[in-house]
């Protein structure tokens, strides 16, 4: 399935739940990659997409926030977090 953004880099993401309606944003946000929610444990695939250089005043991300690497799927898919890719 293809995201809003079709980049090479991270980007600022929103998503949103379909099952619990419960959403979040995240700054480490990919091309045709999701987010596992942490109440459904479904993947979801992000409603909006938008370069991190281009914040928009929500795009508030905190360098020192864990990332949850065990719900994310490009960091399942690479083996490691996906800070670290920068490709």
């Amino acid at each position: 399935m293809s995201t809003p953004y079709q980049g090479k880099g991270r980007c600022f993401g929103e998503y949103r739940c379909s099952q619990c309606n419960r959403s979040w944003m995240s700054a480490n946000s990919w091309a045709n990659y999701g987010q596992e929610c942490t109440s459904c444990k479904i993947m979801v695939m992000p409603h909006k997409q938008r370069p991190l250089l281009k914040p928009d005043g929500l795009d508030k991300s905190d360098p020192n926030k864990r990332h949850p690497t065990e719900l994310c799927q490009k960091c399942k898919a690479l083996g490691r977090p996906c800070k670290q890719f920068y490709n």
